[in-house]
């Protein structure tokens, strides 16, 4: 927990000393803000540069898709960000996705109806992947068993295998990602974020914890996908949100009002395990609630106001009632007792330096990345 007497806010966002990657200057603004003023913001473009340059890029993925089945490929959740860019690319610039969704096995009844409502009035097909249950209950027991913060990595890293597992067998060379500066250009701090595609880590946590072999489930490494895939077989990825305008509330209500698509309480609420990982196991256990780089973001890109923020932050992100509901689900899907799972809630925290890890690599690769072609870690760019 934090100690009172070195707590900081951020005097622009609501950006505090829970994130243990912060620091201030001497007037209280926090690191996150001198970067989206001096780097994010001259390097985003999204008024009509933006949408030349997105006009110019997507005309290019439709001719490299002339006499194929599909121009590209889409990861659909059924959240706001990759549902208002499935209906942006079909609806105003004529792609040919292959859609796809991942069923990890803890969608919400919402995300079910919103993807099953875009695809419907598209007229599009929709590929979905379910990821063999007890696999991933038991890569998820393992991730609670470690003790560390990313108990949500066996989600994010299906989802990612699976993108390239398409990508590859429909020879398709463009994936869009519904990444986006306007609501995540503050990253997730990598002490309780740390990358799923380190297999290193993500198998010393198996060998470690798990129970069984996991023969079916998509790992992928990340080098696989960010240097083979892209540099040797031509794959590329376009985050076509960053080139337009984009305005969370706006695009929300525009999709509730053409599809009947329903809001969630929080970004990434669709799945019912981030909605408890999220909502109640990381700011109960590690103290850092998601909600504060969520909302920097959008205060920074004009969306909020920090008022408006800061007077939201007083509730907790899901109420005590909802929470014990979520806590008792979480333990019967598992498989496990009310006692159990409490126990892995109690027992001393570890990160991911606790385990082997490729950490090293993924920040050379992350300076080698950024110097190349800009990308940088927490999905926006």
């Amino acid at each position: 927990m934090l100690n009172s007497s070195s707590y900081k806010l951020c005097i622009k966002t609501v950006m505090d000393t829970s994130d243990p990657s912060v620091t201030f200057d001497e007037n209280g603004i926090c690191n996150y803000v001198w970067d989206f003023n001096n780097v994010v913001k001259p390097n985003w473009y999204a008024g009509p540069e933006g949408l030349k340059i997105l006009n110019d890029k997507l005309s290019y993925v439709r001719k490299s898709g002339n006499g194929k089945e599909f121009d590209c490929i889409l990861g659909l959740s059924g959240g706001a960000d990759s549902s208002y860019m499935l209906h942006k690319v079909v609806t105003e610039y004529g792609l040919r996705p292959l859609v796809f969704h991942v069923d990890g096995g803890w969608n919400s009844e919402i995300a079910v109806s919103n993807i099953n409502a875009l695809v419907d009035k598209l007229g599009l097909d929709l590929y979905t992947e379910v990821i063999n249950w007890e696999e991933m209950k038991n890569f998820q027991l393992a991730m609670f068993k470690s003790g560390v913060p990313g108990i949500d990595i066996p989600q994010d890293l299906a989802f990612i295998g699976v993108l390239y597992k398409f990508a590859e067998k429909y020879k398709i060379k463009t994936i869009l990602n519904g990444g986006n500066i306007s609501t995540e250009c503050v990253p997730t701090p990598k002490t309780y974020h740390y990358f799923g595609t380190d297999l290193v880590y993500v198998r010393d946590i198996l060998r470690k914890h798990g129970a069984i072999p996991m023969p079916t489930y998509p790992f992928s490494w990340a080098l696989y996908h960010k240097l083979w895939l892209r540099y040797f077989c031509g794959v590329k990825v376009l985050k076509p949100l960053n080139y337009m305008p984009y305005l969370k509330a706006d695009a929300m209500a525009e999709l509730e009002r053409i599809y009947g698509w329903k809001p969630y309480p929080q970004k990434h609420f669709e799945s019912r395990f981030t909605r408890f990982y999220e909502g109640y196991w990381l700011p109960s256990r590690f103290g850092y609630d998601m909600r504060r780089r969520e909302f920097s973001s959008l205060i920074l890109t004009g969306q909020m106001t920090r008022e408006e923020a800061l007077e939201r932050l007083t509730d907790p992100p899901l109420d005590p009632e909802t929470a014990e509901h979520e806590f008792n689900y979480v333990a019967v899907k598992l498989g496990i007792s009310r006692d159990e799972l409490r126990g892995y809630h109690q027992m001393p925290e570890k990160y991911y330096w606790n385990y082997r890890n490729q950490s090293w690599l993924f920040h050379l690769g992350e300076r080698v990345l950024g110097y190349i072609s800009g990308a940088r870690r927490g999905g926006a760019f």
